[in-house]
């Protein structure tokens, strides 16, 4: 059962599209922030922590398995509380979790408290594609889309560098200092500039609540475009998971050079987010994705052609890489667009399906990196060539 609710703060946002971008943007780009300025670290955890490095890469796969977890738990709750507080709680527990990781004595521990972490931060994306739903449908979602990749662009580009800085100067577990301070302060943001842009509430009814997410699974438009921008997004985390093992120990990389290396390839993936943006006014998302998973399939089979042969080394390698990621400059915001599209009574229980089925497929993508773990580039590859077929296969479904 829904309830209307006055408001005109949604109104006032829409016709200020920059501002909401920014102030989404500061959201959004916390969980890039925790995902990647540890990531020059793995190796040093590894050693610090007396563990291996798959136990390590579990520390990621568990916060992903959180998000594919929280989200789904935020999206009913921001349907029936609106946008805002169900934020506050979020990020609340996101502080207080990684405090807990800057002091995590084991392997266990910080697994078990990266969960945590990612349970709170899972409020942020579910909170900000219902926002955008909120307000816009169609191309002008995509828009808009695009404009929070540009502006939570300098979080993955800036994050490797800033946690190698740090990891040199005072060690890993200071990364997760900064990490508590950066959520204090985006929790005072949110509370001051956020608006609530949630019109209606729905209350929270078990039947209701499970006949709502049946409709979602038997909805092929939605289900097809999700698994679209799953899988890419999965090939993305294999990349994020492997990629500090692969450059570091096996190519020998710094990890303040790996950072750089990283930034490289976050460049890539807001550029090319950001030509979607523009070809967006020329050309329907749906087109622009079909390309966006055709070459990620492609520069997935050719990572893995280097993977086995060798041909190229690193530069072959940093290529693969980069076009990889530009790829899914194309695909993110046009697959979430076109699957939301259609869910404005329920855009938050679709934001929260959407991002659990996303982030649930890529802890097992980074799982299965490290169970594959064979001091080879093999497993990365090989799970980054599948991610970006199964893409393209989802992409094809999707517009039949």
């Amino acid at each position: 059962m829904a309830t209307s609710l006055p408001s005109d703060d949604h109104l006032s946002h829409r016709d200020r599209p920059g501002l909401l971008a920014l102030i989404l943007g500061a959201l959004a780009a916390l969980g890039p922030l925790t995902i990647d300025m540890y990531l020059p670290s793995l190796p040093s955890i590894e050693r610090d922590l007396g563990t291996t490095a798959s136990m390590t890469q579990l520390t990621l796969a568990s916060y992903f398995a959180g998000l594919g977890i929280g989200q789904l738990g935020y999206g009913p709750i921001t349907d029936r509380f609106g946008r805002k507080r169900p934020l506050y709680f979020g990020l609340t527990l996101y502080v207080l979790a990684s405090a807990g990781c800057a002091l995590a004595p084991n392997a266990k521990a910080l697994i078990a408290l990266r969960f945590l972490q990612a349970l709170g931060g899972a409020a942020g994306p579910v909170v900000m594609r219902a926002v955008v739903r909120d307000l816009y449908v169609g191309a002008a979602a995509a828009r808009l889309l695009s404009m929070l990749i540009l502006v939570m662009g300098a979080a993955p580009i800036l994050a490797p560098l800033l946690g190698g800085i740090t990891l040199e100067v005072a060690g890993w577990r200071t990364i997760f200092v900064v990490l508590t301070v950066l959520g204090a302060a985006c929790l005072a943001l949110m509370a001051a500039a956020l608006p609530e842009t949630s019109t209606t509430r729905t209350r929270i009814e078990v039947p209701s609540l499970a006949r709502n997410v049946r409709a979602l699974l038997g909805h092929r438009s939605f289900v097809a475009y999700t698994l679209t921008g799953a899988f890419s997004q999965a090939g993305m985390f294999a990349y994020i998971s492997g990629s500090p093992f692969v450059l570091i120990n096996l190519f020998h990389v710094s990890p303040q050079r790996y950072g750089w290396f990283f930034g490289a390839n976050a460049a890539g993936f807001i550029a090319a987010s950001q030509v979607n943006h523009k070809l967006l006014a020329r050309f329907a998302p749906g087109r622009l994705l079909a390309r966006g998973t055709a070459a990620a399939a492609t520069v997935g089979v050719g990572l893995c052609a280097i993977a086995v042969t060798g041909v190229g080394g690193l530069p072959a390698v940093a290529a693969m890489l980069f076009g990889f990621l530009a790829s899914i400059g194309f695909i993110g915001p046009n697959a979430t667009a076109l699957a939301m599209e259609e869910q404005g009574a329920r855009a938050g229980l679709a934001s929260a399906l959407l991002g659990s089925i996303q982030f649930g497929i890529a802890a097992c993508a980074s799982s299965l990196v490290g169970l594959l773990n064979d001091g080879s580039m093999r497993p990365m590859a090989g799970v980054m060539a599948a991610c970006g077929a199964a893409s393209l296969l989802a992409g094809f479904l999707a517009r039949r």
